[in-house]
This record gives structure tokens, sequence and C-alpha cells, in this order.
């Protein structure tokens, strides 16, 4: 007898139910998996932000669906987004506009837009000019220190629209803008500058007499590990048997810079040591190489961050000597983080300690020569007119090394 075969083929359907079975299968799959996507997102956001983050979001979206009056979103955002890092209680985390981003990157590269001086923000009824870089713009059309901006496009000058007035400055490179300039008899003459883009170098140096160097570093920000190799080397080849290196006023930079200047002076060993939010730790070393002469760094209030661990890393490393005042004592840093409307939050992510393991958070720099610059001297200093020979600090480190 035969058997008869099980036919495991189900009935075909007729084409037009097969496609129109698709279609409801790929429209169903899309949905599930738009609410699966919208679930996980939720709950994302839930677990991230909580409550309160979420209400913050839900605020902005009634103020913008429905409030009648008249604003600027751009002003509600940015006050929200300031507000909340400031809430955090942290000095050296913040905000940044997308305006005020886009300069501070552009200087972090220690290049800018602009005419080439510098300014003073001490006095706001005009924008006072302490400094005119050499071969600048503002060189080039007379700009001398001590003169100082009183109006921009004809636009006067004034503590209200004192911010607005530098912007306008800055610009376009290529572009030109009409400045009214007084200088400091009080005479007035319109200037017409063009704008460039400018490279700032971060680094200075010259030989003082009895074979002394003397670097001057201003930022450690992108090109300053090179410009000080280069600065270095050709002081050592001038002859130089002691290095004075100047980090006053420097705001600090980017760890990779500072690690790289490091790692070029000091012998073999940790140099700098990282800890993040969940305890790892990274270790930066040196290697064997390293300039074998005597350091002397000079420090002050306004040495923050990469200059102050610079300066305590060639102490504890290489004996140098510290001369001036007390720093900043900032020993967190931050990582910025650029937002979709274009500005950016820099927030503290993690906390820094010298090659053996020392912390500088409230503390910084207790100098081995502790020396303060009167007030006419530190203007001296920031105009770039206080020569080294008048420069107390620079004398006492001198004398520290001999």
């Amino acid at each position: 007898m035969m058997e008869h075969e099980f036919d495991q083929t189900e009935p075909k359907m007729p084409r037009r139910a097969r496609q129109r079975f698709s279609w409801r299968s790929l429209v169903l799959t899309g949905l599930i998996s738009l609410f699966l996507g919208m679930t996980l997102t939720v709950g994302t956001f839930w677990i991230r932000l909580g409550a309160n983050g979420l209400s913050v979001l839900q605020a902005m979206s009634v103020i913008r669906g429905h409030f009648v009056g008249d604003y600027e979103w751009n002003q509600v955002t940015d006050m929200v987004l300031d507000r909340m890092v400031e809430s955090l209680g942290d000095r050296w985390s913040y905000y940044l506009s997308q305006e005020d981003y886009d300069h501070v990157m552009a200087t972090r590269n220690n290049s800018y837009t602009g005419i080439g001086v510098t300014i003073s923000r001490t006095q706001l009824d005009a924008i006072h000019i302490i400094s005119v870089e050499k071969g600048s713009p503002a060189e080039d059309a007379g700009l001398q220190e001590g003169d100082a901006v009183t109006a921009v496009d004809g636009n006067p000058v004034n503590e209200n629209n004192w911010n607005d007035a530098v912007e306008k400055i800055r610009g376009e490179p290529g572009t030109n803008v009409e400045l009214t300039i007084m200088n400091a008899q009080g005479e007035e003459r319109n200037v017409l500058v063009m704008r460039q883009e400018i490279y700032s170098n971060p680094v200075e140096y010259e030989m003082l007499e009895g074979n002394v160097g003397l670097l001057r570093l201003r930022n450690f920000y992108s090109g300053s590990s090179e410009a000080f190799t280069i600065g270095v080397q050709a002081l050592l080849d001038a002859g130089a048997k002691e290095i004075v290196f100047d980090v006053r006023d420097n705001p600090g930079g980017y760890v990779k810079e500072m690690t790289a200047i490091l790692d070029y002076l000091l012998p073999e060993g940790v140099i700098f040591i990282s800890r993040d939010l969940e305890g790892g730790e990274q270790e930066y070393t040196s290697d064997a190489s390293a300039v074998d002469v005597p350091f002397a760094v000079l420090v002050n209030g306004e040495s923050y961050s990469a200059a102050e661990f610079f300066a305590a890393e060639l102490q504890e490393s290489a004996g140098a000597v510290i001369v001036g005042e007390p720093t900043s004592g900032k020993g967190y840093a931050q990582q910025l983080f650029p937002l979709k409307n274009g500005s950016a939050v820099g927030i503290s992510t993690s906390r820094y300690f010298t090659g053996s393991g020392n912390s500088l958070i409230g503390v910084g720099i207790a100098p081995d020569v502790p020396l303060e610059l009167n007030l006419e001297e530190y203007l001296l200093l920031l105009q770039g007119n206080l020569s080294p020979a008048s420069d107390p600090q620079i004398q006492a480190a001198i004398s520290a090394l001999k």
C-alpha cells in the first residue's frame, strides 16, 4: 500500500492579498519600532533628567506654545542654560552663547579675527587699548597703547553697549571697520582698519645678562608646546645656563599641550594624573630625555589650571624655584560640550593631581620666594612695558637661581 506524504506547503495567497499583507506588516512594524523608540527615549530622559529635568523642558515648551508677549527665544535659552550651569555652584563650569563659543574656539587656536589690540576691561567709558600687536592692522593704522576707541562705525561707545562694540570690531576678515580714536592728549581722529585673521604667538623669549634665558608662556592652547620647545632650544643655543619661565596671567589650556611641554623638560617619571567621576585614573609620563638646567617659574593670582600644574610639577620633579604670588588653586578640568544651537557648556569632569599625587584645589602654589608687584608695576606688566631689569619678580628669580 502506498503511503501518503503530508504536504507541508501552505496554500498560496493571491498576489494582491500578499501585497496588502506586506504593506500592513511594514506599517505595523514601523509603528511598533517608533513606539518602542519613543518609549526608550522617554525612559532615557526620565532616568537622566528625572521629573525636574523634564519639567524644565515642559516649561520651555509651554512658553514656546502659549506665551503671547514679545520675546527673543535665543535670549530665553541662553538665560536658562547659563543659570543651569551657574546653579552647580562650581566657579570653573560655564556656559557659552554661540557667539562666545566661536570666539573662545578661535582664541584657543591662538588666532582670532580682529585688528590686533589688547584692551582693558576695567574702564567701560570707551575701549581702552593697552597694547598693539606688531605687524597688525592696528599698528598699520597708527593705533598706539593709550589710545581709546570712542566710537565704532560712528556709534559712540558707552558702558551699555561696550561688549557689542568690541564684537563689532572683531567682525569678518577682509572687511573694514571705522574707529574714532582719542589719543592720550584728548585729540580725536577717524581711522579705517581692515580686519584680519591674526595669529598670536603664545611664546616670547630673550636672553638676559648672566646667561639667563627668559621665556614667557601666555597660554597652553593649540601650538603652545611647539612654540615653547622652539623658544627653549633657541635660548639653550644662545648659551642659557638657567631659564626663568613666566606664566603670570596664564589662563591655562589643554592637557596635551602642558604634558608635551613637561615631557620635553623633565626626566622619566609620572608628570600628571587625572581622575574622572567614576574614579578612573589616567597617568601621563615623561621619557628619559630632559633639559638639564636650573629653572625658576614666575606665578601670580591669575596663573590658572595648566599654568599652576606646570609650575608645581617643575618644582616637584626638577627643583624649580617658584617666585611671585600664590596661584588660584584650580584643580578641576573642564570639558567643553557643544550644543545643538551652536552654544556650549564647559563642565568640570575630572580632578587633576601632580605626578606625586598632590592636588592644588583651593590651595594653589605657595611661592618659594613670595613677592608682589605694586599696582603701577602690574599695569606695566599687562601692557607689556615692564622691562626685565625693572621687574622685581624676574630679578628675584635670577637671584634665587644664582
